[in-house]
């Protein structure tokens, strides 16, 4: 058994067991990479992939099993080669982080700036996409950071640690009824068409729970991804927006007013989470504490010695969380 053939059927695995493509990633010859897995699944005596003629079809059983090791396996030889980079070159490597556009557009900027200041040799990569990809990258070691709101905790080989809480805003034109002095209700916004997030993205399901309590649906009629997007077509007079309060800027947005709804919608915490076992190098250390000032590395590694859900909950639990 090679560790060649372990990453080959790691990575067919990953390209919708198109060996085509896999070869093309990994800048070799597809007869190559067939060879080595039916080498492989000889020398184990089981089929790891199904096949239907020359293309793979499906992972079978003990593919899956054996998949998974493998993963591991190759997460601890990338953990020996940080191990070895942080010693014979501790300021210079790369970082990667998978986050949603709310993060990368409002919360992260500054971070980022003063980050790459201070270690202008790590080469930086941000991925944006939904919560759900964001973990998934994590996961499978695709990038070294997930930040996100959602959708974490769905994966167990996660570790997810708790940043800051934040909550939502209305954002109306500035003649609009709702721009009173009166304390607004559910059911006042209920009334009116709603342009917001897609459900499960930055705290959707905070908000569609604040509604179901109430036994009200809301008249949601465009949703994205993107805060600025739904500012635009709050403008346009599609609806009324919800939005992460640090999404509005009230130079850029002098033309909308941000209503306070804290007493409507439960607050959300934003966390950054990393795969089990990730080999964390001084300056990745670093920048988990430039994004969230309570995780330093002595409470980082501290969570990293508990394995139960329910223990890391109630570890952080006494954390006093920032709130934007």
């Amino acid at each position: 058994m090679k560790l060649q053939q372990l990453r080959y059927i790691w990575e067919v695995s990953h390209h919708d067991l198109n060996v085509s493509a896999t070869a093309q990633s990994l800048y070799t010859s597809q007869p190559g990479i067939s060879k080595q897995i039916r080498l492989l699944e000889d020398e184990l005596g089981v089929e790891i992939f199904s096949r239907s003629g020359k293309h793979l079809t499906r992972i079978t059983p003990p593919g899956v099993e054996i998949l998974k090791i493998a993963g591991e396996i190759l997460g601890k030889v990338e953990s020996i080669k940080q191990l070895a980079q942080e010693h014979s070159s501790p300021n210079r490597g790369s970082l990667s982080i998978a986050t949603t556009h709310t993060q990368a557009r409002y919360a992260l900027p500054k971070v980022i700036e003063t980050f790459i200041a201070k270690y202008p040799d790590v080469s930086l990569h941000m991925n944006q996409g939904t919560p759900v990809q964001i973990s998934e990258m994590a996961s499978e070691g695709g990038v070294d950071f997930a930040i996100a709101t959602e959708a974490m905790e769905l994966y167990s080989n996660l570790l997810m640690m708790p940043c800051y809480r934040w909550n939502r805003c209305i954002l109306v034109p500035r003649d609009h009824p709702l721009c009173q002095p009166s304390e607004l209700s559910i059911e006042d916004i209920a009334k009116y068409p709603i342009v917001t997030y897609v459900f499960g993205f930055t705290g959707r399901s905070k908000l569609d729970e604040a509604f179901r309590s109430k036994g009200l649906e809301p008249k949601i009629v465009f949703t994205a991804t993107d805060a600025d997007v739904i500012k635009t077509y709050v403008r346009l007079g599609l609806g009324i927006g919800i939005v992460a309060r640090m999404a509005y800027e009230p130079e850029k947005d002098s033309d909308l007013v941000a209503l306070n709804v804290d007493h409507l919608f439960e607050s959300s915490v934003t966390g950054i989470g990393f795969r089990r076992g990730t080999y964390l190098r001084s300056f990745m250390y670093d920048f988990i504490e430039r994004f969230a000032p309570h995780l330093t590395r002595d409470v980082v590694d501290q969570a990293c010695a508990i394995s139960g859900k329910e223990e890391l909950n109630n570890y952080f639990a006494g954390f006093e969380l920032p709130v934007y």
